[in-house]
């Protein structure tokens, strides 16, 4: 794996859209349909599928290798912050909690983890719209809806430096198959989560 710039006409960022918009466009339907700013239960069993989303991606942003290649990675980690807004929502997480995709210490092909990583740092964009929306709860970045809220650096420009390192990383072509591979199963994992967990609210709704 090298640094340079990908031989390309589009960037990864780009492949990756195309190849997940099936799976993406139905997590989307799914959630709209549930309408998680119906009330705050909606809200909160929303949440509990963000937390699980980012608790089964934990284990890449503690992952060495992976910041090593995406610098900082770390400090996007958001799993702290939607455990928080579970606990100022009141809400107890399942138990037993399935075990996350990626065990604690283990280190993942680098393809499959950027693909996954593209999925979940990508849905921080579409957070700017719901942190607008949860307002009409009377929650907001400070309480409740934590892990929407935008970095300091502001949500655009750290989206940025995530896609340049994530678009400089160069792949053989079958690991960014992988990668694709990857993404499309992070959408196909949120959407498991949202199938699970807010199918009784939305039916009785």
């Amino acid at each position: 794996m090298t640094t340079n710039t990908p031989p390309t006409t589009s960037s990864r960022r780009q492949r990756l859209k195309e190849a997940t918009r099936s799976t993406h466009d139905a997590l989307d339907r799914r959630i709209m349909a549930f309408n998680p700013f119906a009330s705050r239960e909606h809200y909160a069993r929303f949440v509990l599928t963000q937390y699980l989303l980012h608790r089964d991606v934990q284990a890449l942003y503690d992952d060495p290798v992976l910041n090593h290649h995406l610098p900082l990675l770390a400090q996007r980690s958001r799993l702290a912050l939607a455990e928080q807004d579970l606990r100022d929502l009141g809400v107890a997480l399942p138990e037993p909690l399935e075990a996350p995709v990626f065990p604690a210490g283990t280190h993942t092909d680098t393809a499959t983890a950027l693909g996954w990583l593209y999925t979940v740092e990508g849905s921080n964009l579409g957070a700017a719209f719901l942190l607008k929306r949860v307002a009409s709860l009377g929650l907001s970045g400070e309480h409740g809806a934590r892990h929407l809220a935008p970095h300091p650096d502001g949500r655009a420009a750290h989206w940025r430096g995530f896609v340049e390192q994530f678009d400089e990383l160069v792949l053989p072509a079958d690991e960014e198959a992988r990668a694709a591979a990857g993404a499309d199963a992070a959408f196909a994992r949120a959407l498991a989560h949202v199938e699970r967990h807010c199918a009784v609210v939305a039916a009785s709704a």
